[in-house]
């Protein structure tokens, strides 16, 4: 199938322009051409980097306890609980006995190991190990040795065990056990009271969810359910639904007493999350062992958040972890969350060295966020025809024309981009970013005409050069990209491509459920914001281009009476330095929220008739105003750079 012509172009014009560099440094060249790459990463950049520093880091401590804690916690990038949480049922077991390392209400607690005669003898020397994937592990009695069974990092760190030690793992290695059957049994019959069609109904639900969810890894003892760069196990970039390598599809209308019991607790753990609050809530148990005692600690977790939102004990305490509790807990908190989320403001806390999410509430506005607000009110009302003395409250000035968002403005050839790029430009300066940026829809007019024709079908064929990202970096920034301005240029249209890409990904998400719509690659649209800490581990493009800690602030828009989620964001970040707080998150998502206001107002002005498109932001504009020179200039410049 021909792919068809950029908007506005004839096919042989949208062919020629696919042969030269959008690279702003290297406009009207062709492409791929450069003997070498401008700015070449290290080896390990990235992910490997970090586990070969924690292991460094480990293996200097000075006892097994603090190197245990480095371990844990990567050296301080993630919280100890995530690994805990994903630790196999004997290595959990291992580290409660030996290093009195266990959970308590929600929380890592480090309890007094069981006692040991300080004569004792070893009668065990195990090892603890970092698995090039992050997780810890650890080498229980009649186990081979770490490096046999796992991809290490480097070798292995030594734990001896006593013969005390031995007998009170022996004893909590069996409950351990005990519970996972109980479990597994537990599951088995709930699964079989859903009947075949009921299980295959699951399956298909939890399929999709895969297909249409960022990625993540789950686990259940060495079994991993993942749909992210290691061999995957189910459907994602590798596996297609149906495909027989895939653990879901592989269970489709297969006898429920031959599934596993790894498969069955797999198949009701996942089904919790998503029936709590969609497919989003699946990563917020990556990096952990899918067993019933963590997800419902997530789940009572989640209650508690809720019931504190709400001022009151709406949502019952589970009265025991059976799958039967658990589900009408699933069920409470998603009845609830639609009031949560009116009430404050729910965000996700990422952990980016092991995509882990964890759902929080914001505190409400305090004395540092009212003052970021009102600097970024400031900046905006002087830019533009609006008064208010909050975000929240600006709106157009009594004297300004009512269409002025499909006017030319301020240099643009819109209201609505100068609206954007100001908005971003305030980001930068207000939050202290390195870069910020927003990604929009180029022509509402033809959006708008489109859903009225509930052109569906066509809508998912549009390119990623219909949608646009302006960037705007702190000139600072290039200080990261040795001191360049064409890199610091070249970077920002990066990130620019690649949020055009997001805004591609996420738009058929909205549309009605058709064939074509079905078919089209797509993720479930964002609905909350999130704050990153050490996201330029795994993603190629957040390591080449050091987006470490984030902001990122999606909206609705309300578009011929259809709510497109997702359709905008503001994303902020930082290179290095210090991560962004709650109350900085807090100011980003209400300057996203007057983007998506205004942008909502421009598409009534195109319900309305008016037409008008967005033209700037491309990779010329990016260049001029990053550099402050004509895109003619960029050979030279760059020249002068290097």
């Amino acid at each position: 199938m021909t792919a068809p012509a950029e908007h506005g172009t004839s096919r042989r014009e949208s062919n020629a322009r696919k042969r030269q560099s959008r690279r702003p440094s290297r406009l009207g060249t062709p492409a791929g051409v450069t003997p070498k790459p401008d700015r070449v990463t290290e080896e390990d950049a990235g992910f490997p980097g970090l586990l070969a520093r924690v292991w460094r880091t480990a293996g200097q401590a000075p006892d097994l306890g603090t190197a245990l804690e480095v371990l844990l916690t990567l050296d301080g990038h993630v919280p100890a609980e995530v690994q805990l949480g994903g630790l196999r049922t004997a290595d959990s077991a291992a580290l409660a006995v030996v290093a009195g390392l266990t959970w308590q209400d929600d929380t890592v607690a480090r309890a007094e190991a069981a006692p040991v005669d300080p004569e004792a003898r070893t009668a065990f020397l195990g090892e603890v190990g970092l698995t090039a994937g992050g997780r810890v592990v650890v080498r229980v009695p009649s186990q081979a040795p770490l490096a046999t069974q796992h991809k290490l990092v480097a070798g292995v760190l030594r734990m001896p065990w006593t013969e005390q030690h031995l007998q009170a793992y022996h004893r909590e290695v069996a409950r351990a056990r005990e519970r996972f059957a109980e479990s597994a049994a537990d599951s088995r019959a709930w699964l079989a009271a859903q009947g075949a069609e009921g299980r295959d109904a699951l399956l298909a639900q939890l399929t999709e969810a895969a297909q249409r969810t960022a990625p993540f890894i789950l686990y259940m003892d060495d079994k991993q359910y993942t749909n992210f760069r290691d061999t995957n196990t189910v459907t994602g970039k590798t596996l297609w639904p149906g495909h027989p390598d895939c653990a879901l599809s592989s269970l489709v209308g297969l006898p429920l007493e031959l599934w596993s019991d790894h498969d069955v607790l797999m198949v009701v753990g996942i089904s919790l999350l998503i029936r709590s609050a969609g497919f989003g809530r699946i990563e917020e148990a990556n990096g952990s062992q899918l067993t019933l005692d963590n997800v419902a600690r997530l789940l009572e977790r989640t209650r508690r958040n809720y019931n504190e939102a709400l001022g009151a004990e709406r949502i019952p305490a589970l009265a025991e972890a059976s799958v039967a509790e658990l589900m009408a807990l699933a069920a409470a908190l998603s009845a609830n969350r639609p009031e949560v989320m009116r009430t404050v403001q729910l965000y996700r806390e990422i952990h980016g060295a092991l995509i882990h999410k964890v759902e929080k509430v914001a505190a409400p506005y305090g004395e540092v966020a009212t003052a970021l607000d009102r600097a970024a009110t400031d900046r905006l009302t002087a830019a533009l025809p609006l008064v208010g003395d909050s975000l929240a409250e600006l709106r157009l000035a009594p004297d300004a024309d009512a269409s002025w968002l499909a006017r030319p403005h301020g240099g643009f050839d819109t209201g609505l981009e100068a609206v954007v790029y100001e908005a971003v430009a305030a980001s930068t300066a207000v939050l202290k970013a390195d870069f910020s940026m927003s990604r929009g829809l180029r022509s509402l007019p033809e959006l708008i005409a489109a859903l009225r024709g509930e052109q569906w079908d066509e809508i998912t064929t549009w390119p990623i050069t219909r949608f646009f990202c302006c960037v705007v970096p702190a000139q600072e920034a290039k200080r990261h990209f040795g001191d360049s301005v064409a890199a610091l240029a070249d970077t920002a249209w990066a990130m620019s491509s690649r949020m055009q890409y997001n805004s591609w990904h996420f738009i058929a998400g909205n549309l009605p459920r058709t064939a074509a719509v079905l078919d089209r690659d797509h993720f479930v649209p964002p609905t909350i914001p999130d704050i990153a800490h050490f996201s330029d581990q795994h993603h190629h493009g957040h390591v080449n281009n050091l987006v470490r800690f984030t902001i990122r602030s999606p909206h609705a828009v309300q578009l011929v009476g259809r709510s497109f989620n997702g359709f905008m964001d503001l994303r902020v970040l930082r290179c290095a330095g210090t991560p962004f707080t709650e109350q900085e998150m807090l100011v980003g998502h209400q300057i996203s929220a007057f983007i998506a206001r205004l942008t909502g107002q421009a598409a009534v002005l195109a319900e309305q008739g008016e037409q008008f498109e967005v033209t700037s932001f491309d990779s010329g504009w990016h260049w001029q105003a990053i550099t402050g020179t004509p895109v003619s200039a960029a050979q030279a410049t760059r020249a002068t750079d290097h």
